[in-house]
């Protein structure tokens, strides 16, 4: 009877421990994700400058986009560079991403947005 018990409890404890494995791998999962959009980031946020000036082209005129979407573009260059760099340096608390969409190559046709989310 005891060794029954004793099973039972040791089933039992272990069964408490398994959402914190599943959380721990998905801790994981989105601290690796948020390190490596942020070094995405950081090496094609350059590339901001001429999705901006196009697009701003496209949706006004080729002068408004080479002044105005020059402007705007260096903007969101900055913008998604140091957002890259701070998702490297606190990768360890994972986040939403700010940066929409989150890499630059997901959806060129959408100007770049930002904004600020609750930690996950």
């Amino acid at each position: 009877m005891k060794r029954v018990l004793k099973s039972l409890l040791l089933l039992s404890s272990l069964l408490l421990f398994t959402p914190q494995v599943s959380m721990a791998e998905s801790y994981r999962i989105d601290a690796g994700e948020k390190f490596l959009s942020g070094i995405a980031n950081v090496a094609t946020g350059v590339l901001e400058l001429p999705k901006t000036m196009i697009l701003t082209s496209q949706r006004e005129n080729i002068f408004y986009g080479m002044s105005i979407g020059m402007a705007k573009g260096v903007m969101h260059m900055a913008g998604r560079t140091l957002i890259g760099a701070l998702n490297v340096v606190t990768f360890l608390l994972p986040t939403d991403p700010w940066v929409d969409p989150q890499y630059i190559w997901e959806d060129f046709k959408t100007e770049t947005s930002y904004r600020y989310r609750q930690a996950r």
